[in-house]
């Protein structure tokens, strides 16, 4: 099966700095590793820039121009303790939050049915008003009020693999009945949330464990609890979150697992995708620290959205 590929120069010219762990080098290797002939199935696009009125779905109006009139014209700015931008941040970032609209727009319309975006600032972490953990706007989160507002979906379900808490996205969606919002991640680790949820707040599933759990025990989270519910929410499209800073070799993180572990769960999604959606499944890069274990798992995560019904 073809799976789209969204991406953009501007991405990798997104400079944090050196020694930054949320650095180039990610997204150019991810890239190398694709552009080969073993993912001669992948269906390379330009990523767009993303639309004022679809960042404003669920930033404030204030924080976006204070973003992009923060980037500075040479050298490196600092937006809080860890994120950092540079000259080409403001284009990443614009393109990052755009390729996942735009991939909801070509699985919606039928283009393909998979979707993959290799992008970079990561989003997750990006409150309304607030950049953190190397996140100016959140794409993911930016991408499901679009597929909402533009496509009129009624459950669309947002899977947040990535080992740290996505607690931007979780503000963004909280309460909105159209939206579940599903997170396994390591807790306690930053940013300190995801620990529970308020009982009013239903389309909320937070599912944190502690540092140096196996890929047995995600597994089991997954199979007796996550899968089922996003089962019984029936979603008409599924959003990932694909952050792969869960493997074994991170240095931001102590859990466990390695690129098998996150194509098996890749695997469970697309089949609830072909279940209850039409098959559309948009995934969007987020963490993944160690270069080539991030490689290795991008390459097994994109294999696993290819596998045929």
């Amino acid at each position: 099966m073809s799976v789209m590929l969204l991406t953009h120069e501007s991405c990798i010219r997104h400079d944090t700095g050196p020694g930054h762990p949320e650095s180039p080098e990610r997204l150019r290797s991810i890239l190398e590793r694709l552009n080969t002939e073993e993912f001669g199935y992948l269906d390379w696009r330009e990523a767009p820039r993303v639309a004022r009125k679809q960042l404003l779905q669920v930033h404030d109006a204030r924080y976006i121009d204070a973003v992009l009139d923060s980037i500075p014209a040479e050298g490196l700015s600092a937006l809080d303790g860890d994120t950092w931008i540079s000259p080409q941040s403001g284009e990443a970032a614009l393109r990052a939050a755009g390729a996942v609209c735009a991939a909801v727009d070509a699985v919606m319309a039928g283009e393909t049915r998979r979707a993959f975006c290799a992008v970079r600032p990561p989003g997750h972490h990006a409150e309304p008003d607030q950049a953190m953990g190397f996140c100016l706007f959140n794409n993911v989160a930016v991408a499901a009020a679009h597929a909402r507002d533009r496509h009129h979906l009624d459950r669309i379900a947002v899977v947040d693999f990535d080992v740290h808490h996505g607690n931007g996205t979780q503000t963004m969606l909280a309460g909105d009945r159209h939206f579940l919002y599903v997170s396994s991640h390591e807790h306690p680790l930053f940013p300190g949330t995801g620990a529970s949820v308020p009982p009013t707040v239903g389309n909320i599933i937070n599912s944190p464990v502690t540092a140096n759990s196996d890929a047995d025990e995600l597994r089991r989270l997954y199979e007796t609890e996550l899968l089922p519910a996003i089962r019984r929410f029936g979603p008409q499209l599924v959003l990932i979150s694909a952050g792969f800073d869960a493997h074994a070799s991170d240095p931001l993180a102590n859990l466990n697992l390695q690129a098998e572990d996150f194509a098996w769960l890749t695997r469970e999604l697309v089949a609830i995708a072909n279940r209850f959606a039409n098959g559309c499944v948009v995934a969007t890069l987020e963490g993944g620290y160690d270069v080539p274990a991030l490689t290795e798992s991008v390459a097994a995560h994109i294999h696993a959205l290819a596998e045929q019904d």
